[in-house]
């Protein structure tokens, strides 16, 4: 039964590849027709009561659970000294669900959890040693939901954002007092950067910040980031402030992402047209725009699975911020079969720098403890 469930996955997998590759011969229209849903946006049956205040509401959290995906960690990873108090880390995850008969993903879709999960283990696995990650479920907008401007696709994304408010709001309940870190991918981050312009206002919440990762979705630094009442990162020993990248390897084709950011308008309500996306360089917490392959301590290979995901040290691949804030790799390094057109390496943005983002969490927290 378990084979034939890999089997499912690995078919939903490679559907989901052979939509991006005709996206890169055929255009967006194509993509469209495959992965927009055709229906009508419909409530998603509701979440059970409580949902958040038990176990059942998150991929992982610190109950002691053998198969929380974002406890593990790679053989051979790098010893760093545990910190002196453990932070409570908050992760959204990206999008894992391709579904087309729904706007947003069921709370119990079989495929789009076991993505999640491998999307935890080689993404939030990277703040494991920072402290105890909570990672919710949420009903996700799907896939095709950020490949249209219909409402439905509106009304999705409000109703994914609701979940996750109200996960944070029990992860607080749960975690009162210390250190919090926030971090998320790609859809995971554009809810993440509305809960902190909801949350401007929250001093209590700012002074216990030791950082945000916003990574996998642009922030604009006119429009968004003062809206936030936060700054950019500006080295590995700053706190209180946001970190966000976006992989491209050479030739980069922007464009598709540079038209939806300009389309839409920023935290702030203004037009983001023109703007520059904040790039923040993993490799050295934001202290330069550049950092040699020498500086990447560890690249994550491998499709998420515990087995076959191993740690690659030294990572000997090199990034620098460019253009309009687009995080530039040296190489076009081979990670496996989900770069997208244009070589968008949006799904590797935590893979490729796994081992420093690990340091940086690390550092940046005992910065927080000073």
């Amino acid at each position: 039964m378990a084979r034939k469930f890999l089997y499912v996955v690995a078919f939903f997998t490679a559907l989901a590849i052979a939509g991006m590759i005709a996206f890169s011969f055929f255009g967006p229209r194509l993509m469209q027709s495959a992965l927009v849903p055709h229906v009508g946006f419909s409530e998603p049956p509701a979440l059970p009561a409580n949902f958040y205040a038990g176990s059942d509401g998150w991929i992982s959290r610190p109950d002691g659970r053998r198969d929380d995906p974002a406890r593990w960690q790679p053989a051979g990873k790098l010893a760093e000294a545990a910190p002196a108090q453990k932070a409570a880390i908050f992760f959204v995850h990206p999008t894992s669900s391709f579904e087309t008969l729904h706007w947003n993903a069921p709370i119990n879709d079989r495929i789009a959890k076991a993505q999640a999960g491998r999307f935890v283990r080689i993404q939030a696995s990277a703040f494991a040693g920072a402290g105890d990650i909570w990672a919710p479920r949420y009903r996700q907008a799907v896939f095709g939901a950020f490949l249209t401007e219909k409402a439905d696709a509106a009304l999705a994304l409000e109703r994914a954002y609701a979940d996750v408010k109200a996960a944070f709001a029990q992860f607080l309940v749960a975690n009162p007092q210390g250190p919090i870190i926030l971090a998320a991918h790609s859809q995971g981050s554009r809810h993440l950067l509305r809960l902190l312009h909801e949350e401007a206002g929250n001093s209590a919440l700012k002074a216990r910040l030791v950082a945000a990762y916003v990574v996998g979705w642009p922030v604009s630094v006119e429009h968004d980031l003062p809206a936030l009442g936060l700054p950019a990162c500006t080295g590995p020993g700053t706190t209180g402030c946001v970190l966000s990248w976006q992989s491209f390897a050479a030739p980069a084709d922007t464009s598709a992402v540079e038209a939806t950011f300009d389309r839409e308008r920023g935290l702030d309500g203004q037009s983001r047209a023109g703007s520059a996306m904040l790039c923040t360089n993993p490799l050295n917490g934001g202290a330069a725009p550049d950092a040699p392959g020498d500086a990447n301590l560890g690249v994550l290979r491998g499709d998420g699975e515990a087995a076959s995901t191993v740690l690659l040290t030294p990572g000997e691949i090199g990034a620098r911020c460019a253009g309009r804030g687009f995080l530039m790799l040296d190489s076009a390094p081979k990670l496996g079969t989900f770069v997208l057109p244009g070589n968008n390496y949006h799904v590797y943005d935590y893979p490729l720098f796994w081992a420093n983002i690990r340091a940086d969490a690390l550092g940046r927290l005992a910065a927080w403890q000073r």
